[in-house]
């Protein structure tokens, strides 16, 4: 695989993440959202969608949404959300993958209130029906949580940017629309925004080797036990299922380095 292949692959990973209980979903509501979305892009003319996490696929494209880049509606409607990702800039595109990653763990890492006030705001290159790249500005916002405050139901609102002339890659933030609290995600070349211990590096270099916890404990002077510890913190903080996922995902994210 090539490292946009890697970093995508991690992305749908993590997005995958999340399990539901469709039972405890009220999709009654969606029928509400609809409506309110297809009365906001006809305000600001903006291309509106609502994104099911649960189901992992669009509910509602707006009718302009395909007009801003000069493309037929019913063909991003049949080939989905690759249709359009295939028509981002290739260097924006990872930097995209990159900043999502970020996005997604903090956002798991967020509050039920945090998770209901911030925003992902996206400024991105994107050809358009003419050939040529324009810069488009995306907002993701979340609509409806799950009982278990996972979020269930996401809004994207996409405009032209007005920095046009401005075609310096991607600029990414988190924003918090209550308290005007921004995180940036916009440095192409950052680290993820993942804090690990030195002991958890150490440890996981160690994994990366084939170590098993006993050599790891020999090799530190730290118990059992402690190895164990620090395994499950960092099996937590980058949400991986087991340790060699977890060097596989610290590894991409040049966390290890």
């Amino acid at each position: 695989m090539t490292d946009h292949q890697d970093i995508q692959q991690i992305y749908f990973t993590l997005l995958q993440a999340t399990t539901f209980d469709e039972k405890s979903l009220d999709y009654a509501i969606v029928d509400k959202h609809i409506h309110n979305a297809i009365l906001l892009s006809k305000i600001g003319n903006s291309g509106v969608s609502i994104f099911d996490l649960n189901r992992k696929e669009h509910l509602f494209y707006s009718l302009n949404f395909a007009e801003l880049l000069g493309y037929n509606l019913e063909t991003i409607k049949t080939h989905g959300q690759d249709f359009l990702d295939d028509k981002i800039h290739p260097n924006d595109k990872l930097t995209l993958f990159k900043n999502g990653i970020t996005a997604l763990k903090l956002f798991n890492n967020f509050s039920t209130d945090e998770k209901k006030n911030y925003k992902l705001i996206n400024e991105y290159r994107v050809l358009n029906i003419q050939n040529e790249y324009v810069r488009l500005i995306e907002q993701h916002q979340a609509l409806e949580l799950d009982p278990f405050g996972n979020v269930w139901l996401s809004i994207s609102i996409v405009d032209f940017s007005p920095n046009q002339e401005n075609f310096d890659g991607v600029k990414s933030q988190l924003l918090n629309f209550r308290t005007a609290k921004s995180i940036p995600l916009n440095d192409a070349n950052a680290k993820p925004q993942i804090e690990l211990t030195t002991r958890e590096k150490e440890i996981l270099q160690l994994v990366k080797q084939g170590l098993l916890s006993k050599e790891i404990s020999e090799i530190l002077s730290i118990s059992i036990h402690t190895v164990n510890t620090h395994r499950q913190r960092f099996l937590a903080k980058l949400e991986a299922n087991n340790s060699m996922e977890a060097v596989i995902f610290a590894t991409k994210l040049g966390l290890l380095e």
